[in-house]
């Protein structure tokens, strides 16, 4: 039985209403990911500009972390220690992680000579934090992950039916399909700029698209129930689902569980002017064994940033680079003795996967060259936008939101409802959103039959 090729594919006139709505939604927040993941992309260098007068203070001559982390635990009232980060040179300053009662993390800067605050930062106020939450958040918690994850998923049909109307008919040459036509003028040249600059930046759309599910929370926590279903699919994870707080990231405990416990009431540190606190540190004196920690994380040559936190009765020493298959985790005893390492390579096949994506998402994976290929695919996705803008108020009638007609014959094919089905099925905003506006047809068919 042949089957004739209507049959098969949606109409035009189908592909480019699907194209134009979600175009419409998708569109604005396109821009605004680029514009925020374009900053983003430059975090090591931008951290390291903001901290620049913290990372060239007087080389250390007495370094003693376990009383950096004294000075900083006491500088925040009812603090409780979380991490110290390992100073990148001899000039750095400590950053010493304390958590809060409400649970909030506090980066604190201290002088290693002098042992005294140089500076203290909510974690979730740090600049690259806020542009990370603003970037897959909108700065609204879960809500936010929610509102960017249907973004994406929509997003996800804006590319592949801009991919079915971009694909060449009956066309001489490659002008207007490999390579705008700059030359013209009007609509043509905007069209260009849109269709060809799209079609350049989708593959690394959706590579953006992809890598980014597992953060979001419905897909994220989808992720994770069908890992506790089928079987050990990851191991310790090592990306955040949905909105987590800073300190559960930096100490892989629950908020509000520090491991540790109050040793003093109140401390007097020099050059420091506040009400008496209540400091907490690791449990027992495993404090004191911090300097001899930090002198065996010395030679491990950890890609940076170097995170050192309790756990238990031990130390681990992880690297939280942003290129995450660099990224090690090591188990220390209180006398510097390495008990355990785990490299990326022995991490779960989701987790290796799901790293290599986010490295390359982040710009990371293999240096300045990603970066540069980050930002130029930003900036097209924001001409893309832009020629799409243009174009659409060029055609909008006045007080029309100037949506392509609906036809009485328009037909969605067997495999463009097969791809709608699929991907309703691997993205479950998409599909409910699909599901909504199937019945809401019928609905309106009924109320208004023709």
């Amino acid at each position: 039985m042949t089957i004739h090729r209507a049959t098969l594919w949606p109409d035009r006139r189908t592909l480019w209403r699907w194209h134009f709505f979600s175009g419409l939604f998708c569109l604005p927040f396109v821009a605004f990911l680029s514009l925020t993941g374009a900053v983003y992309l430059f975090k090591p260098q931008i951290d390291d500009w903001i901290d620049w007068r913290y990372d060239h203070l007087p080389i250390v001559l007495s370094p003693s972390p376990e009383q950096d982390v004294q000075t900083a635990v006491a500088a925040v009232p009812q603090g409780a220690f979380l991490a110290y980060e390992l100073p990148r040179t001899e000039q750095s300053a400590a950053r010493v992680l304390v958590s809060r009662p409400d649970g909030e993390a506090v980066r604190v800067y201290v002088n290693r000579n002098t042992h005294t605050v140089v500076k203290t930062v909510l974690e979730e106020s740090r600049f690259e934090r806020l542009v990370f939450r603003l970037h897959g958040q909108l700065l609204l918690g879960n809500v936010g992950s929610v509102i960017m994850e249907m973004v994406a998923s929509w997003t996800i049909v804006l590319i592949v039916t801009g991919v079915l109307l971009w694909w060449p008919r009956n066309q001489r040459g490659l002008a207007g399909v490999i390579y705008p036509r700059l030359g013209t003028k009007g609509r043509t040249r905007w069209r260009d700029l849109h269709a060809v600059t799209g079609i350049w930046t989708s593959v690394f759309l959706i590579l953006f698209l992809v890598s980014g599910l597992p953060w979001s929370f419905v897909w994220g926590h989808a992720l994770q129930s069908v890992e506790s279903t089928v079987g050990r699919l990851t191991s310790v994870k090592d990306w955040e689902i949905g909105a987590v707080p800073a300190a559960t990231v930096i100490a892989g405990l629950p908020v509000g569980q520090p491991h540790s416990l109050p040793v003093k009431d109140s401390m007097d540190m020099p050059g420091m002017d506040m009400p008496a606190a209540s400091p907490s540190f690791p449990e027992g004196d495993l404090l004191s064994s911090l300097d001899t920690v930090v002198q065996t994380a010395n030679t491990l040559s950890l890609p940076t940033p170097v995170i050192i936190t309790p756990s238990g009765s031990l130390w681990t020493v992880r690297s939280d680079t942003q290129n995450r298959p660099l990224r090690e985790s090591v188990t220390v005893t209180p006398d510097g003795h390495v008990m355990t390492q785990e490299t990326f390579a022995q991490k779960g096949f989701m987790d290796r996967i799901i790293g290599y994506g986010v490295a390359a998402h982040e710009g990371q994976l293999f240096g300045g060259i990603n970066q540069a290929i980050n930002l130029l695919v930003a900036v097209g996705l924001l001409m893309m936008s832009t020629a799409a803008s243009v174009l659409w108020l060029k055609r909008k009638p006045a007080g029309s939101l100037g949506a392509p007609a609906a036809v009485p014959s328009r037909k969605y094919g067997i495999v463009g409802i097969t791809t709608l089905v699929i991907l309703g099925l691997l993205l479950p905003e998409l599909g409910v959103a699909l599901l909504v506006l199937v019945l809401a047809n019928l609905m309106f068919a009924r109320l208004h039959p023709t």
